[in-house]
């Protein structure tokens, strides 16, 4: 049968593309890719995933229902599926040297969730870095489900140093009795001693719980200290350093494996996103290349070169530095807030966030730092030299005397640069 005579018995819908069946839709998503496109992101939880994941989210695998685990399926015609999941499994386990891995979390919270639910009952005692300090909504917040549900006690930064106090963490521990402790952080610049975290929970019978969802890929990479071989629980997003789709995974020790997948499903979830998981696939196999380890020194590289050249101009930074593929801006003394700087850097063609810093007198939707990130604009292809080209726009935008004809020429010199890093040619 010619391919126009099958065509005609498919039902209409089937056969329009979406500019056809909903212009005003597409019409966004290309607005979004002109976004995307046209701006320096330096969102530290932000990246730009490949082409091959992107096919993969966008599979013919979003039509499968799938409750279950490989082989113990609720469902019929789960053949296909199950050796997606058994192939996104496997590849993230040798990846990460893990265990056990469940790749079913529909994000990060929900990792994080899960393991709380396998691990904790309702009030148990969680200890965790206090969200102003760089620690995550689900690390105790009180508004969310961790917080919540559980007993948090918290630990932060040293006020003079900027870093993790160790010794000041282990005394809280021995105080507090937590039945979980959780390393890892959003908004932390330095490296994590996940082995020292291990000895504090061993110390006081603790289990112990990594967050790593910002520096997946530079563990990955072997850039950062590997939490996994010291850990009772790892959970992971994959869309910010390992540049997958949006999503969760957790790893775990092998004796832990059934109670992490109860938690996920029934506990959690119902079915999961097979075409999000079939991306997860993909991402895992890319992150195993030398490319993307190469990608990933040049993230952290970037990252340097940036906090020097931002230091440099008067901006102060959490901690002195960083380590790893974000820093964290206290603007207290320039004179500006989080949000404005947010709002002035828009202006101009850059993206960050308002972040609290430590001790931050201010309230979250005010803020006295700005987080930034060199994930997104690495896997564009910006080095060194395009790194001090952004901290010079940076500065010149949060000056004090910064004019509306000021902005509109570092908008153009946004636009200059990214004409060298064409995004997503192919769409």
């Amino acid at each position: 049968m010619a391919r126009s005579q099958v065509e005609a018995k498919t039902q209409p819908e089937f056969r329009e593309r979406l500019r056809e069946a909903d212009p005003e839709l597409a019409g966004l998503l290309k607005k979004e890719l002109a976004r995307q496109r046209g701006t320096i992101e330096l969102i530290a939880s932000e990246n730009f995933t490949s082409r091959a994941v992107l096919e993969a989210a966008a599979s013919v695998l979003t039509n499968k229902y799938a409750e279950g685990y490989p082989g113990a399926r609720y469902y019929g015609g789960c053949e296909v599926v199950d050796e997606v999941e058994t192939l996104a499994v496997d590849r993230c386990k040798t990846l990460f040297g893990a265990e056990h891995v469940n790749v079913q979390p529909h994000s990060g919270s929900t990792a994080n969730q899960a393991v709380y639910f396998a691990e904790l009952a309702m009030g148990d005692a969680l200890l965790a870095m206090k969200l102003d300090h760089g620690g995550h909504l689900t690390h105790g917040l009180k508004v969310n489900f961790s917080g919540r549900f559980y007993h948090v006690h918290s630990y932060g930064l040293d006020r003079e140093t900027g870093r993790l106090d160790y010794d000041r963490i282990e005394e809280i521990a021995r105080e507090r009795q937590p039945h979980l402790i959780v390393a890892g952080a959003s908004a932390y610049p330095r490296r994590i001693d996940f082995a020292r975290f291990a000895g504090i929970a061993r110390s006081v019978g603790a289990r112990l719980m990594v967050d790593m969802a910002h520096i997946a890929g530079l563990v990955a990479a072997g850039l950062h200290p590997d939490p996994v071989a010291v850990s009772d629980y790892v959970t992971t997003t994959t869309h910010k350093t390992l540049a997958g789709p949006r999503s969760g995974v957790i790893i775990c020790k092998q004796e832990l494996a059934r109670n992490i997948d109860k938690a996920v499903f029934p506990g959690l979830q119902g079915g999961p996103l097979m075409h999000i998981v079939a991306a997860k696939a993909a991402c895992f196999k890319l992150a195993a290349t030398e490319e993307f380890r190469q990608r990933q020194q040049q993230t952290v590289a970037n990252a340097a070169v940036l906090a020097a050249s931002l230091q440099q101009g008067g901006i102060q930074l959490v901690s002195g530095g960083t380590d790893n593929h974000l820093m964290l801006a206290d603007l207290t003394d320039i004179g500006i807030t989080g949000i404005e700087a947010e709002n002035r850097l828009e202006e101009v063609g850059i993206t960050v966030n308002k972040n609290p810093v430590p001790f931050d007198p201010l309230p979250p939707t005010v803020t006295s730092g700005i987080r930034i990130g060199t994930p997104a604009v690495t896997t564009r292809g910006f080095r060194e030299a395009e790194m001090e080209e952004v901290a010079a726009i940076i500065l010149a935008a949060l000056g004090r005397s910064v004019t509306g004809a000021d902005k509109k020429r570092l908008r153009r010199r946004v636009g200059e640069l990214l004409a060298s890093f064409p995004l997503y040619p192919h769409l």
